[in-house]
C-alpha cells in the first residue's frame, strides 16, 4: 500500500471514527505536496476531496469528503443539525448560531471538523465547531458552527 494512502487513511481513522479513511480515500486519490513533500490536499481526479492542515494535522472536508463521510459515518456521528429557519442561511455559506441548532452528536468537541444537516438528515454544509456539543444545544448566543463550505451548489 502507498504509504502516503496509508497515513491520510490512519488521520482519517483517528479524527472521523473507525473506518472513515476507507470511506473517505480510495485507492485512486491523488495529492499535493507543499514545498517541503508533506501532504497538502487530497484530491481524485479533479475532485477535492480533503485538506490536511499543516498547523494540527487534521482534515478539512471538501464536498466530496463531506458527501462520503455523510453517506459512511451513521446518524448522529460528526452532525450538528439546526432548525429549518435556518436552513437558507447555512446552505448560503453562512454561521450556525447556537440557538438555530437542535441536536448534536455527543463526542463533538470545540474545534471539531462537522457535517451540517437539516431535521431530515440533508447535508447542507461542513465547518468547524465553535462550542462542545453540550455547549452547542445548551447555548442561546454566539457561533455554533464557523461555516467553511456548502456542500451543494448555489443555483
Amino acid at each position: 500500500m502507498d504509504p502516503r494512502l496509508k497515513k491520510v487513511r490512519i488521520i482519517a481513522d483517528y479524527q472521523f471514527g473507525s473506518g472513515a479513511g476507507r470511506a473517505l480515500f480510495p485507492d485512486d486519490v491523488t495529492y499535493k505536496l507543499s514545498s517541503t513533500g508533506r501532504i497538502r490536499q487530497v484530491m481524485q481526479g479533479n475532485e477535492h476531496v480533503a485538506t490536511l492542515r499543516a498547523s494540527d494535522n487534521r482534515f478539512t472536508l471538501g464536498r466530496l469528503g463531506a458527501s462520503r463521510l455523510h453517506t459512511s459515518l451513521p446518524r448522529p456521528a460528526m452532525r450538528v443539525v439546526v432548525t429549518g429557519d435556518a436552513v437558507p442561511f447555512v446552505s448560503e455559506g453562512k454561521t450556525a448560531f447556537a440557538r438555530h441548532i437542535t441536536d448534536a452528536d455527543p463526542a463533538i468537541r470545540s474545534g471539531d471538523e462537522v457535517l451540517v444537516v437539516d431535521k431530515d438528515d440533508t447535508l447542507l454544509a461542513t465547518g468547524q465547531a465553535k462550542l462542545c456539543a453540550s455547549e452547542l444545544l445548551a447555548f442561546e448566543r454566539g457561533a455554533g458552527v464557523d461555516v467553511r463550505r456548502i456542500t451543494q451548489p448555489r443555483g
